[in-house]
């Protein structure tokens, strides 16, 4: 199951050195992450991801990212289906994280 992520807790989430980071995968189109991106995410356009799903790491958490969400809860449910378990939506996406954690974030 994919776990809905709000942008608050994944802030809480990242700030936390006691706990293991998730990569964080962006899955929206070159020109979205051109104009903003979460720190140290994993660019892979959606199309790509299943031809590239093998770079991801199934024994680590993985945070997918979009616009809004959308997409990037398609990708979980492909991943889902692929054998990954420990999957997370950030809900709101990119758009949600610049509202409620970065409003300095560029936006779209």
């Amino acid at each position: 199951m994919i776990e809905q992520l709000p942008a608050p807790a994944l802030r809480q989430w990242l700030d936390d050195a006691n706990r293991a980071q998730p990569l964080i995968l962006d899955v929206r189109e070159q020109w979205e992450y051109d104009l903003c991106a979460l720190p140290d995410a994993q660019w892979i356009p959606m199309q790509d991801v299943p031809a590239r799903a093998g770079e991801l790491p199934r024994e680590q958490d993985i945070v997918v990212v979009c616009h809004h969400g959308m997409r990037s809860l398609q990708v979980g449910h492909f991943l889902e289906q692929a054998g990954f378990s420990r999957l997370y939506n950030l809900s709101g996406g990119i758009a949600g994280w610049a509202e409620a954690v970065d409003p300095a974030m560029r936006r779209y």
